[in-house]
């Protein structure tokens, strides 16, 4: 069992960087795939980013490619979005989402994939 909670989201403008962070309860943390997700008032959820466990493989929609980053410190059980060149069109709610299976060595896009769930942080970009 993975309990997560999200923070660092906030208000913005256009072009500037954020962290959110994704911190974990439970001993298993370093033993998932994490992922990231977002919806954007009045649109479905959609991935943004994955890490496996062993940050061996990372993965990012072709949206965010080249302005974020995914990361993880598996002894702090916390994984991370850095964010940067922030665009209007990222407002949306962020979350982040631990793989179903343990030891998996591939991201996957697919959020019913996702076993476990964090309640979500606000990122408003204003331009």
């Amino acid at each position: 069992q993975v309990q997560l909670v999200e923070s660092g989201g906030g208000l913005v403008q256009a072009g500037d960087s954020l962290r959110l962070s994704c911190a974990a309860s439970g001993r298993t943390f370093s033993r998932y795939t994490m992922g990231w997700f977002r919806q954007a008032p009045g649109k479905g959820r959609e991935f943004v980013a994955g890490i496996t466990w062993s940050s061996g493989t990372t993965r990012y929609a072709d949206s965010v490619k080249g302005r974020f980053t995914i990361s993880r410190d598996n002894a702090k059980n916390t994984a991370y979005l850095s964010m940067n060149g922030l665009k209007p069109e990222d407002t949306a709610v962020y979350y982040c989402a631990a793989d179903g299976q343990q030891w998996a060595s591939v991201v996957v896009t697919d959020q019913t994939h996702y076993g476990y769930w964090g309640q979500g942080t606000q990122v408003t970009v204003s331009s």
